[in-house]
Formats: C-alpha cells, sequence, structure tokens
C-alpha cells in the first residue's frame, strides 16, 4: 500500500483489525469463504499505513452507517460503541454529534400544512417515498392535509413500494430540508410499502375508507393488501359480539376451529362470544381433540376468517373497531 490511501478491500482489512476480537468475530463470521479469501490476499500484501488511514476508514464507515434506514444491534448506541474504541470518547463525540438531527425527524415536526407545501412540487411517487420514512402519525396528519386526489395517488404509490434509491431520497430530502447525511449513490433502502399504506390509513382514521374505494378502482388487488395489512387475525380481539356473530355466519364450523388453533387467549374469547353458548361448547370440544394441523392451513383458515370481516365491513355491515395507530 505504501504512502497512498488504502483502496476498498484494504479499508475493510484495515477496519477488521482494529476492532477488539470479541467484535470482529460475529462480523468475520457473516463473510462468504470467497470475501474471506479477498480480505486474506489483501492484509498479506499490506505492509504500510499512512497516518490516519484507520480513523479515515472509520470516519468513512460512520457516515455510511449513518444514511441507513434500520441498523443491527441497537442502532446508534452500539455503533457510537463501536467507534469509541477505534477512534476515543472524544473523537466519537465530535462525529455523533456533528449534524445528527435527522431531516426526515424535521419533517415529522413540521406543520403538516407546510410539508404538504413542499412536497406539492413533488411527484406523488416521490412524495409517497418520503411519507415512507416519517412515523406513521406524522404521516398521516401530512397525507390528511393533503387534496383527496392526491392523497389516493400517494396511497397507491407508497403501496407499491418496495426498494429505493438511498440518493434519490438524499437529493429530494436535501431540496425539501436542505440536509442529509451522505448515502452512497447505489445503496438501497428497503421498503415495505403495503404495511406503511395500511399504517398510514389506520392513523388517518375514517377517511381512509373514501381513500380505499378509489384505489380499489385503481388496483383492487394491492388495494386488498393494503386492507389485509390493515386488519390482522390478531385484531379480531377488538371485535364486539354482534360483529363477530355476523362473521361466524359466514364461516363454516370445521374452519372456524382449524383458526382457533394456537389463538391468542383474547381473540379465542372474542370469537367464542360471537357464539351461542351450545355452539361455543361444541367449538371447545372439537378443539381439543383436534390433532396436528400444519401452520400453512391454520394461517389460511385465519386468513378466510379475516377476508370475511374486510368484506363485511366494506359492505358497512359490521364495525371492526379499528385503534389509531
Amino acid at each position: 500500500m505504501g504512502g497512498q490511501m488504502p483502496t476498498g478491500a484494504e479499508k475493510a482489512v484495515l477496519f477488521l483489525l482494529s476492532l477488539d476480537e470479541e467484535i470482529a468475530r460475529p462480523i468475520v463470521s457473516e463473510l462468504g469463504v470467497a470475501e474471506l479469501h479477498k480480505l486474506r490476499a489483501v492484509a498479506s500484501t499490506m505492509r504500510e499505513v499512512p497516518a490516519g488511514a484507520i480513523e479515515e476508514t472509520w470516519r468513512e464507515f460512520l457516515e455510511r452507517s449513518r444514511s441507513a434506514v434500520a441498523v443491527p444491534r441497537g442502532g446508534l448506541p452500539y455503533l457510537r460503541r463501536l467507534s469509541v474504541v477505534a477512534l476515543g470518547e472524544e473523537q466519537t463525540n465530535a462525529v455523533f454529534e456533528d449534524g445528527i438531527t435527522s431531516p426526515f425527524s424535521r419533517l415529522e415536526s413540521a406543520p403538516p400544512d407546510a410539508v404538504v407545501a413542499l412536497l406539492s412540487r413533488e411527484s406523488p411517487q416521490m412524495a409517497a417515498a418520503i411519507l415512507t420514512r416519517l412515523d406513521p402519525a406524522a404521516a398521516a396528519a401530512i397525507l390528511s392535509a393533503m387534496p383527496p386526489e392526491r392523497q389516493i395517488a400517494v396511497v397507491e404509490n407508497v403501496s407499491r413500494l418496495t426498494e429505493l434509491p438511498a440518493k434519490v431520497l438524499e437529493d429530494v430530502a436535501v431540496a425539501l430540508v436542505e440536509e442529509l447525511p451522505t448515502a452512497d449513490a447505489n445503496t438501497l433502502v428497503t421498503v415495505d410499502g403495503v404495511a406503511r399504506a395500511a399504517a398510514m390509513l389506520n392513523a388517518i382514521g375514517p377517511s381512509a375508507s373514501n381513500i380505499l374505494k378509489d384505489f380499489d378502482a385503481s388496483d383492487a388487488a394491492l388495494a386488498g393488501r393494503v386492507r389485509q395489512a390493515m386488519f390482522t387475525f390478531d385484531d379480531l380481539r377488538r371485535v364486539d359480539a354482534r360483529a363477530m356473530r355476523e362473521i361466524l355466519i359466514e364461516l363454516p364450523s370445521e374452519r372456524l376451529v382449524i383458526a382457533l388453533k394456537g389463538a391468542s387467549p383474547e381473540v379465542t374469547a372474542a370469537i367464542f362470544a360471537g357464539l351461542s353458548e351450545r355452539a361455543a361448547e361444541l367449538a371447545r370440544d372439537d378443539l381439543e381433540v383436534l390433532g396436528k394441523v400444519r401452520r400453512a392451513d391454520v394461517e389460511a383458515a385465519r386468513r378466510e376468517l379475516v377476508e370475511v370481516a374486510l368484506r363485511l365491513a366494506a359492505d358497512g355491515r359490521i364495525d371492526l373497531g379499528r385503534e389509531e395507530a
């Protein structure tokens, strides 16, 4: 390496060698054979390390890691402890106290109308991407402040998201709030668009039904997935006895017993509350003698139950009693 600054592979070797063995061991265990061979080859040729190379390697690692959506091992606190090992307390403080406030946090704390104004110049796709990075309650407040046609377009685009180029989000966020930690141009952030759309709609309240109706007209299958994410089998614990009776009328008793296999006491109690005393007794008896059931069969029966509940709710026949997210 001589007096030149290290390459990417050399930085990886320097990074690992600077760690305590206990910390480095689980990292090395995640590497593949080819990666280990490459690191070994690089390490065998390294003789001299330029002054400041290790410190610069750690600084680059910290800056890149801080741009991630999810950080393992407890997030920033763990990352900070690692940096203390390599850089010391004083330099770690300097790195972590510089620009630590996320621009997304600033968007969350800003008045929803102001954020809507900022996003109005962006496409629905980009507005959706920004909202996925916010707390669902904050995103719902912003969504509520948008015009109805914009709401529909944004929710539909949120539902379609799976991955986003971090650099694209960085460029937009810089334009909106003029600050975002550096992200590599090829880095992708993982997004569960359906879950995020469901969380937003759960938080937005009664107007969610109007958005979903228009969403149905655009993409019924995707809208259905969002509905399912908004209401799960475990949510049946919140359904009152009258609504539960309506649901159970639509489901064969043998499918109900399979759905109850391994269910939580709260869900089981809510379901039995919708049955007559005789029907509940029979269901308990059938459940006691029911043998092993494949997990896939249990999940299929539960999906049937949830689908019935969602259909009846969509028809206005029952209220599922959703709570705010």
